[in-house]
Order: structure tokens, then C-alpha cells, then sequence
């Protein structure tokens, strides 16, 4: 008996910040910057989250929950990272667990992104906006969260003590004037620069 082929014309999920990017912010960076081919304009490539854990030297087990918890914040498994070479100071060994980290790329980072704009940071206590001077001079930007309970999808019930972690946006932007312009079309909450000073 053959099986069904899948029609190619059926609706595939396209994510609603992709669409945004595709439709608005492809046209705006190609007129912004001059850009003729659609293929060089600035994209995300992919989001890495990452949450050190300097107190796992001491108690690994809060290495297990912390996993748990970038787990459920990301939709994907994360890792455990290790340290690449010993510090006596810190008393730390090579190889031993340190934190955690995910990468995302694809329909799971632009799902990830928009939870992250239109969500999580709202529920920043206070929040007037994201700093536009994270950038690393290559078009990418890293975002400190202090506290990781501002993602509605953990289960506080699990949660046993408040942690931080990094959110870092890798783009092809060729300098940071283009990822700024490309974040911010994507709808990134960036504070005026009067407010930021």
C-alpha cells in the first residue's frame, strides 16, 4: 500500500516575528542601507541562552535544576558547560560542570525571541528599556537578565532560587549600526539615549 504524499501547497507555521522580519524590516534594511541583494541583508542566525553557575563547584545539584529550568524556558535541551582550565583562586578544576546553555536557531529562536520582546521583558520590575550599547563591534548583541523568573513559562513550584542568565542575539550584520537597526525593527525594546545616560 503507498503512502500519502504530503501536499506541498498545505500552510506551514511561519512564525509571527519571522513574518514581521520578512515582510517589513527586509524591505526597511534594504532601503536603509542600500542592500540589493535580498540575501545580504542583516538576519539572526541563531540565540544562545547560557546560565553560569559559579556555586555548582560547591553543590552540583543546583547544576540539575538550573538545566531543568533554561530547559523549559528555551522549548529545547540544554547543556551542561565545563571548565576549560583549572583556577586555584576559585577553586576550580578543568572539567568540572560550571552552568548551563542552549542554542536555538530556526522556528524555535524566532519563537524564542518573540516570548522574549513581547513577554518576558515586559515583566521586567521597572523596565524603561534595553541598553543599545551591548553590542561586540560584529553585529552581536548580549542581553543581561537578572532574574529568569520574568519567563511565564517556568513552573515556579520547581524554582528554588532566583537565577540569572545571558541572552545573546548572533546576526550576519556586517557592523553593529545594522544590527541595531535590525533589532529594533524586530521590535526590541531599546532605551532613548537620554534615559541611558
Amino acid at each position: 500500500m503507498a503512502k500519502a504524499k504530503k501536499s506541498k501547497g498545505s500552510t506551514a507555521y511561519v512564525s509571527r516575528l519571522r513574518q514581521r522580519y520578512q515582510d517589513d524590516v527586509v524591505p526597511d534594511l534594504q532601503k536603509e542601507f542600500g542592500i540589493d541583494n535580498v540575501m545580504a541583508v542583516p538576519r539572526i542566525e541563531k540565540i544562545v541562552l547560557n546560565m553560569g553557575l559559579g556555586e555548582a563547584t560547591q553543590n552540583v545539584k543546583i547544576l540539575d535544576g538550573a538545566t531543568k529550568e533554561l530547559t523549559m524556558i528555551a522549548g529545547q535541551r540544554a547543556v551542561i558547560t565545563r571548565a576549560r582550565k583549572s583556577i586555584a583562586a576559585f577553586k576550580l578544576r578543568e572539567g568540572m560542570p560550571i552552568g548551563t546553555r542552549v542554542t536555538l536557531r530556526g522556528r524555535r529562536m524566532w519563537d524564542f525571541l518573540d516570548r522574549l520582546i513581547s513577554i518576558a521583558l515586559p515583566r521586567v520590575r521597572d523596565f524603561r528599556g534595553v541598553s543599545d550599547r551591548a553590542f561586540d563591534g560584529r553585529g552581536n548583541y548580549t542581553l543581561g537578565v537578572k532574574d529568569h523568573l520574568i519567563f511565564a513559562d517556568l513552573d515556579y513550584d520547581i524554582v528554588d532560587l532566583n537565577k540569572g542568565l545571558n541572552v545573546t542575539i548572533v546576526t550576519s550584520a556586517e557592523h553593529d549600526e545594522q544590527a541595531l537597526h535590525l533589532l529594533r525593527g524586530l521590535g526590541m525594546p531599546f532605551r532613548r539615549r537620554e534615559e541611558a545616560s
